[in-house]
């Protein structure tokens, strides 16, 4: 995809800037349990660090690890100076608390852009990293110069990694976004007579399948951004015969994925500039 091999080309720049000045950037990912399809992704980001040029630290905990062996990995990690942004991967362990671990994380390390300051600094528009999903949304529909200003907008899905920050981020006064946006969920009985008059359509329900053709308005805009695993399979929200109907849809694989990767070591080389300046 252009964009995201445009954003890394970016990225790369920046390393090269960042080296230049002796700083080294550097992405730590810290993965809890034998998960594989979790061990797949800190593997992808762990060969992407290395191709732009990060180190790229990482602690395997066993999936007994209890909640101080937890926060005692990232207490290292924040207090390492030559460790910019961290990667906690979820999901973890039923055992361990995702949200208390994240809490505990340096918001300007945080290269999921999901601590609740960050999530704050969203909502009011100041800087910081933004949730990565959501941000490679809005780049993807920019790249591809789909309208979005003032047009409707629904996302099925209100959860915190992407339907309310994606609501908060496609509101927002700029050109690629500004528009009229509404959230609803599987918990609105009638969720499809809102997802029936989008001009763009964002599926992050996490429900396989759920998107079907006769919920999509002929010439919407269709975003697959909700996943579930079957063990290795992927299952989508949005069914593929949407294609039928939809004037633009993401692939079932390499669609969100890649603007997501590349989102996140945006904030990562961005933590590094901001802790080295």
């Amino acid at each position: 995809m252009i964009e995201v091999r445009a954003v890394f080309a970016d990225i790369t720049r920046r390393v090269a800037a960042l080296r230049e000045r002796g700083v080294t950037p550097s992405l730590a990912t810290i993965l809890v349990g034998d998960d594989d399809a979790s061990a797949g992704y800190i593997r992808i980001k762990q060969r992407q660090a290395r191709q732009l040029g990060f180190d790229s630290p990482h602690r395997h905990l066993p999936a007994y690890a209890t909640q101080r062996d937890l926060l005692d990995v990232i207490a290292d990690f924040n207090a390492d100076p030559d460790v910019h942004a961290v990667l906690l991967q979820y999901s973890i362990p039923d055992h361990l608390d995702y949200d208390a671990a994240l809490l505990t994380l340096h918001p300007d390390k945080d290269v999921d852009g999901l601590h609740p300051l960050n999530m704050g600094r969203l909502a009011l528009g100041l800087p910081g990293p933004l949730p990565c999903t959501p941000a490679g949304i809005e780049a993807l529909l920019a790249h591809h110069q789909i309208p979005v200003a003032g047009r409707e907008v629904v996302i099925l899905g209100r959860g915190a990694t992407i339907g309310r920050p994606l609501a908060i981020l496609l509101a927002q006064k700029r050109p690629t976004a500004n528009a009229a946006v509404t959230v609803v969920h599987t918990g609105v009985p009638d969720w499809p007579r809102h997802t029936r008059r989008a001009d763009i359509l964002v599926a992050a329900a996490g429900v396989p399948g759920i998107i079907q053709p006769e919920h999509v308005r002929p010439g919407a805009v269709l975003i697959g951004a909700g996943v579930r695993y079957a063990g290795r399979r992927l299952l989508p929200d949005v069914d593929e015969a949407c294609a039928t109907v939809a004037s633009a849809i993401t692939p079932r694989v390499g669609g969100v994925g890649p603007t997501t990767v590349a989102m996140l070591f945006r904030n990562a080389v961005t933590a590094a500039e901001h802790a080295t300046t």
